[in-house]
């Protein structure tokens, strides 16, 4: 029999731990990736049991959009979120923060229609969370497990939640490009939250991984509207020649956004399975396809 103070992080995880959510509030500004946008954002702390949710404060009435699956709007390069008339957009680095670092009750205002990128990783969004710290709630979280492995594939890509004793994140990615190439990167919280910053935690290992395009695909998209606010301050870009604007903070730094971008898009679930989630060359889409399928099997 183990003592309960010799118990791992996975153990306690599995017995469950109290909600969580910000024992103050924290403002950010910045520019949305593909409106252009700039925009002001501010998280505040949220009752036990409301959730994340976003308030569109430059509308009228201030309408919410929660941060839930029912609310998934399009998923084309970012994950967008609408309730009624009101969206955001490119919701996923805030919400891998948020759920990684165990605040489950949040309220973010937000006074226009897409999350300001910042350096196009999580790292600010980080940061900013512990600064401003956080409190237990009296309620505990939901401790759901997988018990049959889910797979859903596209082409030859796929993603999958496998039944596991406790939660991790893998992810490939493979790209013609040699500056890319294959690369795999698998990570396991300790615990979901702010006071995790081992080298293994997400604060160290995946939130500072930014996003990333290749170089003769961003003409085409700034004519459909995308990627207006993108540049070489806020994304990596690699083409045939390698990186245009080294150095990388780490040696496979797309993959671990990838995985970053899964995190967040799986924290639209409201609380993460105790499951090995996994993925391969996958898509915003198939992660929230993935993430539907799972909350329809967990809810039977």
């Amino acid at each position: 029999m183990t003592a309960v103070g010799e118990q791992t992080a996975s153990q306690r995880l599995a017995l469950g731990v109290a909600q969580q959510s910000l024992a103050s509030g924290f403002e950010r500004s910045g520019v949305g990736l593909h409106s252009g946008e700039s925009v002001r954002l501010r998280v505040l702390p949220a009752p036990v049991g409301a959730g994340r949710y976003f308030v569109r404060v430059d509308l009228p009435d201030q309408p919410q959009i929660p941060a839930q699956l029912a609310a998934v709007y399009q998923t084309r390069l970012s994950t967008e979120l609408r309730h009624h008339a009101a969206s955001v957009r490119t919701v996923e680095h805030l919400l891998a923060a948020l759920a990684a670092l165990g605040i489950d009750n949040a309220r973010i205002e937000i006074d226009g229609v897409e999350v300001p990128l910042l350096d196009g990783s999580a790292q600010g969004w980080v940061e900013a969370i512990q600064q401003a710290g956080w409190v237990a709630q009296p309620q505990p979280r939901p401790i759901r497990r997988l018990s049959q492995p889910i797979w859903l594939q596209s082409g030859d890509a796929f993603v999958a939640a496998l039944p596991a004793a406790a939660l991790r994140f893998t992810y490939g990615i493979d790209f013609e490009l040699a500056a890319i190439g294959n690369q795999w990167q698998s990570w396991a919280p300790e615990a979901l939250s702010p006071d995790a910053r081992g080298e293994d935690s997400f604060a160290a290992a995946i939130a500072p991984a930014r996003t990333f395009g290749l170089a003769h695909q961003l003409e085409a998209l700034r004519q459909q509207g995308l990627i207006r606010g993108g540049s070489l301050d806020n994304a990596l870009v690699c083409d045939e020649s390698g990186w245009l604007n080294p150095p990388l903070r780490f040696s496979n730094e797309p993959v671990r956004h990838k995985l970053l971008d899964l995190v967040g898009d799986l924290s639209l679930l409201g609380d993460f399975p105790v499951a090995h989630f996994l993925a391969y060359k996958a898509s915003h889409e198939l992660h929230l396809r993935l993430a539907q399928q799972l909350d329809r099997c967990l809810s039977h």
